[in-house]
């Protein structure tokens, strides 16, 4: 006696779905789902971490912090190179807006790469408050950087203003929701980091 096709499919699709790996997958899923539901920005927090639900790299609440902290690096070296291109422009006011501006975009790197080290070192321990700390701080100043990026730009070409401001804000609410999930580390203190 054969079974339905119907039978076999659904018998394929549990063992599927109850194998070890897609356990695994659901966890890192879940992980993301329920760390971004209370970002500053939700959607925009499970838009870019998404990619790394399912993946090996991403079980516990300190690799999703350095997700979402590489996510900001990621973007924020791209608005540095958008930067350095659109610096050649004609007027001198706007080239000094976009140089300090660029400026202020270079140092959010540097301090974003700062954070991924200190979360690199991050253990629970003596040393877990002194490192928590440091990235919070190193967030925090490229999310300083990132405004003051903005501020030397009265008196410049709408278009070029407009889409510097859209990059940049885009930029600041990525690394606002990175530094929410290095300060969700401490709520998960004592739990798997």
């Amino acid at each position: 006696m054969s079974l339905p096709f119907s039978v076999l499919t659904f018998l394929l699709l549990l063992f599927l779905f109850s194998s070890p790996n897609s356990a695994a997958a659901r966890k890192s899923d879940d992980i993301v789902r329920s760390s971004c539901v209370h970002a500053s920005y939700p959607n925009l927090c499970l838009r870019t971490l998404s990619s790394y639900a399912g993946s090996s790299s991403c079980k516990t609440p300190r690799d999703l912090a350095r997700a979402a902290v590489k996510v900001s690096l990621s973007r924020t070296r791209r608005v540095s190179t958008y930067l350095a291109h659109v610096s050649a422009s004609n007027s001198e006011r706007q080239r000094e807006a976009l140089s300090d501006c660029a400026e202020q975009i270079s140092d959010s790197v540097d301090s974003l790469s700062r954070t991924l080290g200190e979360l690199k070192h991050l253990q629970e321990g003596e040393g877990f408050r002194w490192h928590m700390s440091n990235a919070q701080t190193w967030v925090s100043a490229a999310m300083t950087n990132e405004d003051t990026c903005l501020d030397g730009f009265q008196d410049i070409d709408v278009k070029v203003k407009s889409d510097v401001k859209r990059k940049v804000t885009n930029l600041a609410r990525v690394t606002s929701n990175a530094l929410y999930m290095i300060n969700r580390l401490d709520e998960s203190r004592g739990r798997h980091l």
